[in-house]
């Protein structure tokens, strides 16, 4: 009997120790690195962040059941692939570190540094992302990170916090500490290299046929300045109006991201802490139903295979083994039953999380706007938009120049511009 008392006590502790759930402390913060110093004019890199991959399976796209198990809900993700981006900017932007940050359509490419990236995992409870950030020379400084956190629950605590600090902000920081880390690698002439490639493809992706031999590739196959035009002439004056024309529209386009993130910020943030909530409450059910579950069938098997202690013939002793058998397996039964009812609670959760994120998505329907007189929708078009918007630069250049094709004066010897190189080596425009 005392062998049974014993299995009782340990089984009940067990019960209630499946029972407790560990409280969730609030993240460390990690804040990006603010310069310490102003960034000399020639040396300041823009950031362009592209729309990220939205990474809806293609195979259960229109499976409204196989993407909710994995907690992708189509709108949403298509949303967040638009305010993660902009959430990024804000870091890389409040960090002083960098130019002209913006969030771009993904064919928008003569940018000194741009950032891609993929939506890996992104509910409430956790985010992970896979980043790429390149610069205009080709040149790789990061390839592929797998970027990822779990949400900052001291962002869940009031309404007030929640606007105060992302609950992913780590995420954003991190990412934006990384590019300063690779940037201040570089030796001053390099970052204003980058610069010059920079406005040099703009260039020659308008008027390739002036601007050739002006680029070139090395052995590495990244991208560089064979010999750069001269200050003075008419022409660069004439590319750099235009490009002037440009900024305007991808600026445009950027406010618009801004407004769009501006106004799903209290929505998405209320869907987010309610997420994390329903996530929270999911697992916990879970967990109590495994533990539940598992401790309930060996006392049930316990009160039926636990050898007797009694003798033949003490009556009293008997008796009382067989209540506790009967209670054994009662509790026992008691306790699986619970379990099962504890999965029943999960999938109700799972179910209210469902309808939440049917809700919000209800809230995060595609927006227009219009640019220079056309309209860009953005759910795709966006590049469409902008790359018409490059095809009007073009005519605009042609008509700048009567229809005939100008080529740039060669910045005169002795202006520190390297030596043209064979036109095999051109970049293909």
């Amino acid at each position: 009997m005392k062998r049974q008392a014993g299995f009782a006590l340990v089984g009940t502790a067990l019960l209630l120790s499946g029972c407790m759930v560990n409280e969730t402390k609030p993240l460390a913060k990690v804040n990006a690195v603010q310069a310490k110093a102003q960034i000399p004019e020639d040396e300041l890199l823009d950031v362009g962040v592209r729309n990220f991959d939205t990474n809806i399976p293609a195979e259960i796209t229109n499976d409204v059941e196989a993407l909710a198990k994995k907690r992708i809900y189509p709108d949403i993700r298509k949303a967040e692939a638009r305010y993660i981006p902009s959430m990024l900017r804000s870091t890389l932007e409040s960090s002083g570190q960098w130019g002209a940050v913006r969030v771009v359509p993904s064919n928008v490419e003569f940018i000194d540094v741009v950032v891609s990236g993929k939506i890996l995992e992104s509910t409430g409870a956790k985010m992970v992302l896979d980043v790429s950030v390149s610069d205009s020379t080709g040149r790789v400084w990061i390839a592929n990170k797998r970027y990822e956190s779990a949400a900052d629950v001291g962002s869940y605590k009031t309404d007030a916090s929640l606007k105060q600090r992302d609950p992913f902000q780590n995420v954003y920081s991190q990412i934006a500490n990384d590019m300063v880390v690779v940037r201040d690698a570089f030796a001053a002439e390099a970052r204003r290299d980058i610069r010059r490639v920079t406005e040099l493809r703009f260039a020659t992706d308008l008027a390739p046929q002036a601007m050739l031999g002006y680029l070139a590739r090395d052995e590495k196959g990244m991208i560089k300045v064979a010999r750069l035009p001269a200050k003075e002439d008419p022409y660069t004056t004439r590319i750099e109006r235009i490009r002037e024309r440009d900024g305007g529209v991808v600026d445009t386009v950027d406010g618009y991201y801004a407004n769009f993130s501006e106004q799903m910020r209290d929505s998405y943030g209320n869907w987010r802490r309610s997420s994390f909530e329903e996530i929270e409450k999911e697992t916990r059910a879970r967990n109590q139903a495994r533990t539940r579950t598992f401790l309930g069938a060996a006392a049930v098997l316990a009160s039926v295979f636990v050898p007797g202690q009694c003798q033949a013939y003490d009556y009293n002793c008997r008796r009382i083994e067989s209540a506790a058998r009967t209670a054994g397996a009662i509790g026992g039964t008691a306790a699986v039953l619970s379990g099962l009812k504890k999965y029943s609670d999960a999938k109700v959760h799972a179910q209210q999380l469902k309808e939440l994120s049917q809700t919000f998505q209800g809230e995060v329907a595609p927006q227009v706007v219009d640019i220079e007189g056309r309209t860009l929708r953005l759910t795709g078009t966006a590049e469409e938009q902008y790359r018409e918007w490059r095809a009007l630069l073009r005519q605009l250049y042609l008509e700048d120049t009567g229809g005939v094709p100008v080529t740039a004066t060669p910045a005169p010897a002795g202006s520190g511009a390297p030596a043209a190189v064979p036109a095999t080596a051109q970049p293909t425009p």
